[in-house]
């Protein structure tokens, strides 16, 4: 059910399947429970290409062939889903944990599949359906959940679904901020940062394709009671969307692997991995393109960078810049727990967290909203807003974002020597923080004042940085 062998190896590098994740999320995001879940604590608004960079890694993680490995992501995931829960507006509760409600997960991946290989013009025979079906059954198994959340036959799987669709899904906040925010004003990933004429540009026009793509995709029944419009032409467009991103699985083998392309999205043009070199010559190349673009489009300019701090190599960014794109983790425009969980989640999944270390840190970073709420939410409303924010920042670095990097610490510190070495640094954050430790502190190794400072400098100087920019900052 898992390996190499399985069906879902072949998926991962299917570029078809990204369109099938995107009208799966929709489907999740329509069910009541994991929309209110998605809408108060996820970051796929603000930060989508991080969202889909950790998806990518579970699901690599979850079908993999070592065990090892799978039993600890699922401990994992099963911890993340413990701490979501809470009400939706209209005072209904919710939980991530819920049986049910991650069988319905479970389910739209798989259906959204099968969806796939028919708009791409190769329904799936009978055998193959049934084998893909046991392996997301298996899924959902190896997460602990007691067999029967899914029913055991595909005949009785798709009376499941037609009754969930037809009586529990609605058209919720969550679903409406995908198909019309999200694909309209999606980030530029990594990769395209600095480049905003180029992808604004890319972006006016293959936003409202997505969408309609998306919605045109999504089971009648449910489109006609939702409301949801669908262009003329749409129908054509979708399929002939499946049928030419199918054409690129006819590439020599290699050619297209998810790995390596979520691995390009995610990189940028200052880290110091070898590719970044072609990286910064293709993004001078397209800036003279898009100082082109500006003369003969509606486009705005470029932002110009801020002043230089006087720390080497870092940037000032102004409060508002600060607040949205680092503090507002889950972009609702205020900062309140699901905020800082945020970080706390994104943190743990890169450090790869064992459960004590994990609890740590989601316990270090609890006590600095609560510090952060005493010191800056002035109405009492349970958040923090922009203006209350840009009144107070000095009182960002309290004891408890101290105790926040303390433990960040001493996660880096395998060997608890009270230093950090080059090989320590880059381990703690796989790819996410290219950073040459050499002539940080003594003899080339980070320090322990070293590191905190620094982390400090980052979370409350407002200071850009190498190291932290692409895990809490970049979308």
């Amino acid at each position: 059910m898992f390996g190499p062998d399985s069906h879902f190896d072949e998926l991962l590098n299917d570029p078809r399947w990204a369109l099938a994740i995107v009208r799966a999320t929709v489907l999740e995001a329509a069910h009541p429970q994991v929309g209110a879940a998605l809408l108060d604590s996820s970051t796929f608004v603000a930060h989508p290409w991080r969202r889909l960079q950790n998806t990518f890694l579970s699901l690599r993680r979850m079908f993999g062939a070592d065990d090892d490995v799978r039993q600890r992501e699922a401990a994992r995931l099963n911890r993340l889903h413990a701490r979501l829960n809470g009400t939706d507006a209209r005072d209904r509760p919710y939980d991530a944990l819920d049986p049910a409600t991650r069988a319905w997960v479970v389910a739209t991946l798989f259906e959204s599949t099968v969806t796939m290989f028919r708009l791409s013009g190769q329904p799936l025979e009978q055998r193959a359906m049934e084998r893909l079906y046991a392996e997301f059954q298996a899924f959902l198994g190896a997460l602990g959940d007691e067999a029967g959340q899914l029913p055991a036959t595909l005949p009785e799987f798709w009376q499941y679904y037609d009754r969930v669709v037809e009586e529990e899904l609605e058209n919720t906040e969550a679903m409406r901020i995908i198909l019309y925010k999200l694909f309209d004003h999606l980030p530029a990933p990594p990769l395209l940062n600095g480049l905003p004429t180029l992808w604004a540009l890319g972006r006016a026009v293959g936003g409202p394709v997505m969408g309609a793509i998306t919605v045109a995709s999504l089971p009648e029944p449910f489109r006609r009671r939702a409301g949801l419009p669908e262009l003329p032409g749409a129908q054509t467009l979708m399929q002939s969307a499946y049928l030419t991103v199918g054409l690129a699985r006819f590439l020599p083998d290699g050619w297209i692997r998810a790995e390596n392309i979520a691995d390009l999205l995610a990189l940028t043009p200052d880290s110091d991995d070898p590719r970044a070199r072609t990286v910064r010559a293709l993004h001078d190349r397209m800036k003279r393109a898009g100082a082109f673009l500006r003369l003969v489009t509606p486009f705005g300019a470029e932002p110009e960078p801020g002043p230089e701090s006087t720390a080497p190599g870092a940037i000032r960014r102004d409060a508002e810049e600060f607040f949205r794109e680092v503090l507002d983790q889950t972009g609702d425009g205020y900062v309140d727990w699901p905020d800082l969980a945020a970080m706390a989640r994104e943190l743990s999944t890169r450090l790869d967290l064992d459960e004590p270390e994990e609890t740590r840190l989601y316990n270090a970073y609890a006590d600095w909203w609560r510090e952060l709420q005493s010191a800056l939410d002035t109405d009492g409303d349970g958040r923090v807003s922009a203006q209350e924010y840009a009144a107070a920042t000095p009182s960002l670095a309290g004891p408890a974002l101290i105790r926040v990097a303390e433990v960040l610490f001493d996660a880096t510190d395998r060997n608890g020597d009270q230093r950090i070495d080059a090989d320590e640094y880059r381990a703690l954050f796989r790819t996410a923080f290219r950073r040459d430790t050499a002539g940080a502190g003594t003899g080339g190794a980070y320090t322990r004042s070293a590191f905190v400072k620094d982390f400090l400098s980052f979370m409350s100087g407002r200071q850009r940085s190498t190291p932290y920019d692409p895990l809490l900052a970049q979308a």
